[in-house]
């Protein structure tokens, strides 16, 4: 495997890189030190759309690692940016699946939320945007079918189907979306991985390019696809959702794969001390 070469700056996934669930994955607090003490800036961008990016410091503070809000990214963060750069002032209603990771970007882009049932007239949504949402329910499917059917746009934070945590794979955004395309036949248009966008709004906070910068993930079809498409180099790591033997079923491949992140901090400290 080459050694690693070439590094100005990293962006990160989270879940199954860093931690399942509230468990952090060894190595966690040393990884953070080494990039630290080698001044590597980083961008920990997630697909997982639940947390702001206060919540995102704040557990990592909890696993004795600091870090600051503007390292952080979320595909919630990323959407919204999206949304409020593409869609028109006069279609800025919003009916929202999800948690304060994605309602607050929103509103903070100047979006307007509805609630359940306001499907008709002014009332009802200009756009249905989904993340993941621990508090799903009939109702909110519901509202968001009955927008679609009056012409709502449909966006995803991201199509990830499942989501690791400490007891197992659960199920993910993606659940969300198949119910809603499979009850009004729209397809979402998803921001996060493996689209580039998540990774090219990390690169502009970063100031770093695609030739200097590399991606962590532990999903193929999201993390390594997602930097294979934004034209980035990538490592895999085997803590989270993909495996080995998964690497011969796709077309695409990570430029390095590495057991966890420990093996990730001594090959950044072999390539740049």
């Amino acid at each position: 495997m080459n050694q690693i070469n070439n590094v100005a700056g990293l962006i990160i996934d989270m879940d199954g890189v860093l931690w399942h669930g509230n468990n952090p994955i060894d190595g966690l607090q040393p990884f953070f030190v080494t990039l630290r003490e080698l001044a590597i800036p980083f961008v920990l961008a997630t697909n997982n759309a639940s947390l702001t990016q206060q919540q995102y410091v704040d557990k990592l503070a909890t696993m004795g690692v600091s870090v600051d809000t503007k390292e952080v990214l979320t595909s919630s963060m990323a959407t919204a940016s999206y949304l409020d750069k593409h869609q028109p002032a006069d279609k800025r209603r919003a009916f929202v699946i999800g948690e304060d990771g994605l309602r607050e970007p929103l509103l903070d882009h100047g979006f307007v939320l509805t609630d359940l049932y306001q499907v008709s007239g002014q009332e009802k949504a200009d756009i249905v945007v989904t993340g993941l949402d621990r508090s799903l329910s009939w109702d909110k499917l519901a509202t968001a079918t009955l927008n679609l059917n009056a012409g709502a746009a449909f966006f995803a934070t991201n199509a990830d189907t499942t989501l690791p945590t400490e007891l197992g794979d659960v199920i993910g955004n993606g659940g969300t979306i198949a119910a809603l395309e499979a009850a009004t036949g729209i397809k979402a248009t998803s921001i996060g991985k493996p689209e580039p966008i998540l990774y090219q709004q990390a690169l502009a906070s970063l100031g770093t390019n695609q030739a200097n910068t590399i991606a962590i993930g532990d999903r193929l079809n999201t993390d390594i696809l997602g930097a294979v498409n934004a034209e980035i180099r990538s490592i895999l790591v085997l803590t989270g959702i993909s495996t080995l033997e998964e690497l011969a079923e796709v077309d695409y491949q990570p430029t390095w794969v590495m057991q966890d992140i420990t093996e990730v901090s001594m090959a950044l400290r072999d390539a740049l001390q």
